[in-house]
């Protein structure tokens, strides 16, 4: 398998290469050259396997120019139950009712979707680095709106010949969300936050990525600079085994027949997770329509309606930050799927970065709209479908799955489609303690470890030792730092001058 950047489709380069560097030197995404097809043979294979054996199935048509038994090992290692939750469940399916499944991809050491591929980004890229630079030390670079700063931390911690940076927006995050990243353990570990929001500390991250003086410097003092946000491809392939594997579950469960197309709701920010899901349907898999569900900050969702872009809007905080951002990275790879070309993709992108906008072709609207619905839900209606789903199923929901709940009603009364549904929850609730009890009725003033207990004692639901904990380990990051200010601090940790 050949990769080529979304902005120069005539450069090959092999899955290391482009694991090792992350961003393309011209800016662009990295993108595969095709999209292996998997059989419905091959596909109803896979409805009685483990995790880590759906994933090795997948995996191994993309990652080509790795041993295959270095990825078995790996993948067997990574998606074992000691490396998840202690409740033997790895990606649940959760069979909601007869309409309705429910992908809990949370049950990992944070407690958010980002641990399915951030537990396995280390192992990987490890070995990328020793195949392309050999020798170097990898300096791992993530901006964070909430989960994938911790699962990074996690993932990477005291793993030999990294460092792994992350910047968060200092009012950006949720308490715990904050309070688990500043009390990481790690000798290689370094948090930091920025003053401004999610799409300031990434967009710095992108430009340091392609900052070629920067990576002389890095190389100087034998380092390489990678990252661990989606825009890395390592990340996004672990995310098109989801689906796979939940729609084999939903068989194996008695949820739809084998061959019954469904349709999958992902709550977005980004966009790499519901990428994964349309790179999945590209490779065969029975999935009708992606919907994509939005919180107040619905730029995705106007993109998808209008096929017009435009970041020139204000910016909300909401209960769902992991999905409060205005610059979604990996739309640019689903743009010239679309397209196909990679000069429009260049135009495209130099359009928007001089005016914060753009708008695609019809054809290439045409193809967007026959593929993805998109819809969004403001506060309060996240706090009723949180309240709803668990009053009606005694479910707990966080606060983005909720954004998806509300978003899949919105889809349903439009009378589309009847499939059986997949809704992809991506974090748990304990991660948003006060939010969710708020929503449920109950009073939302007491302190962190108050609401944690008050929450489990409100839903029975028990409290993982992961809450229990967090209040009483120390705090190690304390910095705090304006955005332009980023590649100085970076410098300045590694002691480069």
């Amino acid at each position: 398998m050949k990769y080529f950047s979304s902005r120069n489709k005539d450069e090959f380069f092999n899955s290391s290469y482009v694991i090792a560097n992350g961003i393309a030197k011209d800016g662009g995404l990295y993108i595969c050259s095709e999209f292996p097809f998997v059989s419905e043979k091959e596909i109803e294979n896979m409805v009685s396997l483990e995790y880590y054996e759906v994933a090795f199935s997948i995996l191994k048509r993309f990652l080509t120019d790795f041993d295959e038994d270095f990825l078995k090992e790996c993948l067997k290692k990574v998606y074992s139950i000691e490396r998840f939750s202690s409740d033997s469940k790895i990606a649940e399916v959760f069979k909601l009712d007869e309409d309705v499944s429910v992908l809990e991809l949370w049950h990992g050491k944070t407690f958010a979707f980002k641990d399915m591929a951030l537990q396995l980004l280390p192992h990987i890229l490890v070995k990328a680095v020793e195949k392309e630079k050999k020798g170097k030390e990898v300096l791992i670079l993530t901006a964070t709106s909430g989960d994938t700063g911790k699962a990074a931390l996690e993932g990477f911690k005291d793993v030999k010949g990294t460092k792994v940076f992350v910047f968060y927006p200092l009012s950006g995050v949720s308490k715990i969300q904050k309070m688990s990243m500043t009390t990481q353990e790690g000798e290689n570990v370094f948090v930091c936050g920025v003053n401004g929001n999610f799409d300031d500390a990434q967009t710095e991250i992108k430009n340091i990525l392609i900052d070629n003086e920067f990576k002389e410097l890095l190389d100087r003092n034998n380092i390489i600079v990678s990252s661990a946000n989606s825009i890395n491809w390592a990340r996004l392939v672990s995310q098109i085994v989801y689906y796979f594997y939940a729609y084999c579950k939903m068989v194996e469960n008695g949820s739809i027949k084998f061959g019954e197309k469904i349709n999958v709701v992902v709550p977005t920010g980004n966009f790499g997770n519901i990428l994964a899901c349309y790179y999945a349907k590209k490779m065969g898999l029975f999935v009708e329509d992606l919907i994509c569900a939005s919180n107040k900050n619905s730029v995705v969702c106007d993109f998808i309606n209008t096929g017009s872009y435009d970041k020139n809007r204000e910016f909300f905080k909401t209960m769902s930050p992991s999905m409060d951002i205005l610059v979604s990275s990996n739309l640019e790879r689903l743009i010239f799927d679309l397209c196909g070309d990679d000069r429009e993709v260049i135009k495209i992108y130099e359009e928007f970065n001089e005016t914060g906008k753009f708008k695609i072709n019809e054809e290439c609207f045409k193809r967007l709209k026959e593929n993805f619905y998109a819809n969004w839900c403001d506060e309060e209606e996240t706090k009723k479908t949180i309240c709803d789903v668990f009053n009606k199923y005694s479910y707990l929901l966080d606060t983005h799955t909720a954004v998806a709940f509300d978003v899949y009603k919105k889809y349903k009364n439009e009378n589309k489609n009847n499939f059986k549904t997949l809704i992809v929850s991506t974090a748990f609730a304990f991660k948003f303690p006060q939010d969710v009890l708020k929503a449920l009725g109950e009073n939302s003033s007491f302190s962190l470890e108050e609401s944690l207990e008050k929450l489990s004692e409100k839903t029975k639901v028990k409290m993982p030792s992961f809450f229990k904990n967090l209040s009483s380990k120390p705090v190690r990051f304390e910095k705090s730092i304006e955005k332009d200010c980023m590649k100085e601090t970076i410098l300045k940790e590694l002691e480069i001058k």
